[in-house]
Parts: structure tokens; sequence; C-alpha cells
């Protein structure tokens, strides 16, 4: 039986876990990316592969959605971008909604089809150190990451919380100073440091996490190293390590923005 999901507090809803192409191609776990429930805005966030057959299962309506936001182009993050986006605006009979994208989404190797673009009512072009509006919700894209592609984190800020999400990314010290707020979504692919990959690991987010101080830091985006490693164990060992609240996030897990409180 479908689950419904309770949309009438403002929630985060994990519609997957999966990070990186290994995962996401085996569907160990599912990769549908977030979906936010702010004061009744409506946003969602890097929809991979599986978003709309997840947001469906959850009793999630994508006619209700006020915007949809890209991290960067990479295909764990945006396969379901045209199709949330058909979906959103009613095939293109009801103009609505926003795009939030780097221009390379767009204009360079596009991910989102022309033919899809004027169903919108604007799409919006992320760029380093500019803050947007959905609603009642702001939000900002802080600083570049460093990842092969253009790629940015960003900070929601809400009259009642501020949440920030930490997307795929090579570790740098200037990230412990742009994601201060309540909740911390952190992005944690591998659970070992090193290699030429542009990911976090497990230690890089306990960095993180011990100089940011979240109410709450919620790790997702998992690698197979993370998942051989057990996210769940890895979070408990940040939680005494840190001494912050660390959950690892399950597939249709909804957190309640009340537990910030």
């Amino acid at each position: 039986m479908n689950q419904e999901v309770n949309t009438a507090t403002d929630k985060v809803i994990f519609l997957g876990t999966a990070g990186a192409r290994v995962m996401v191609a085996s569907q160990i776990l599912a990769s549908g990316g977030l979906w936010f429930n702010l004061g009744g805005t409506q946003i969602l966030f890097d929809p991979g592969p599986g978003t709309l057959v997840r947001a469906v299962k959850k009793k999630l309506k994508p006619t209700k959605l006020d915007a949809i936001i890209l991290s960067h182009r990479h295909l764990d993050h945006s396969a379901d971008a045209n199709i949330m986006i058909e979906a959103m605006t009613e095939g293109g009979l009801r103009r609505r909604g926003t795009l939030f994208a780097p221009k390379d989404a767009l204009e360079e190797d596009p991910v989102i089809l022309h033919y899809l673009r004027p169903y919108l009512e604007r799409i919006e072009l992320l760029e380093e150190g500019k803050s947007y509006n959905i609603g009642d919700v702001s939000f900002r894209t802080p600083i570049r990451h460093r990842h092969p592609v253009e790629t940015y984190g960003v900070v929601f800020e809400t009259p009642r919380h501020t949440i920030s999400c930490l997307v795929d990314t090579r570790f740098f010290d200037d990230l412990c100073l742009h994601y201060k707020g309540d909740l911390l979504i952190i992005n944690v692919v591998r659970i070992e440091s090193g290699g030429p990959f542009d990911h976090l690991s497990a230690s890089e987010a306990g960095t993180i996490i011990k100089r940011l101080r979240p109410k709450v830091a919620i790790l997702t985006h998992f690698g197979m190293t993370m998942w051989r490693a057990k996210p769940w164990e890895v979070a408990s060992r940040l939680s005494r390590e840190t001494g912050i609240r660390v959950i690892a996030a399950r597939d249709g897990m909804a957190f309640d923005l009340a537990e910030l409180e």
C-alpha cells in the first residue's frame, strides 16, 4: 500500500539516497532527490532517475510544485528533470513553476529539453554568491563547488528555519564558511578520503559538521563504499565524535523540521 506523506507541516522528503553512477545504475538505493515542503512552498531538488515514480508512490503531487532546482547537470541529479517539468505543468497546459539551474545545464550539452522550457513561468541561472526567491522562501548559492561541472549547493531561508544542502564536491576549507544553518543535508559518497574523486568522504563530512555545528545533520547520496560501511553506523559514529545529532537518510524518509525546534 502506498504511504501518503503529510505535507501539512514543514518537511524534507528523501525520495532517494543513492549517489554516484554505480549506485544509481544498480538502484540498490533509489535516486529520486529531495522534495521540500517549506511553509506550503514545494520545491524539488536534484531529480535523479526515478523521481516521478518515487513521488507518485509517496502520493506527492507534481502539479503542486513551485520550483525545481538542479545543483548540477550530472544525470544522478537531473535525469528526471524533464518529466518533472512536464508533470508539474500538466504537459504544458498550465504554464507554471520555476526552474533554477547552472548555465551549463541549459546551454552546454543541455539536460533540459528546449520544447519544455516555454511550459515554465521562468528559468533562472544559478551563479556563485547570488540569492533567489520562491514565494516566501529564499535561497542562496554561496560558493561554486569543486566538481567536474558547474555545481552549487544551496542554503534555504524560511521564517522558521535555515536548511543547508551541501552537494557533490571535493573538500576545501571554504565549504565550512558558507553552510551554517539549523539543518545540514550533506552528500557523502565515499567512506575514505583521497583519490581523484570530487566527492566528500565520511571523515570530511565529520570535519564540516564539527565546524558548522547544525542542530541536525543528515547524510545522504551514498556511493558503494558508504553503503558497504552501513551509513547508519557511520552516522552514529559521527554523532559521538561531533556531539551533533547525525542521521543517515533512508529512501522515503520524511524529516519533520519541527524536530529542529
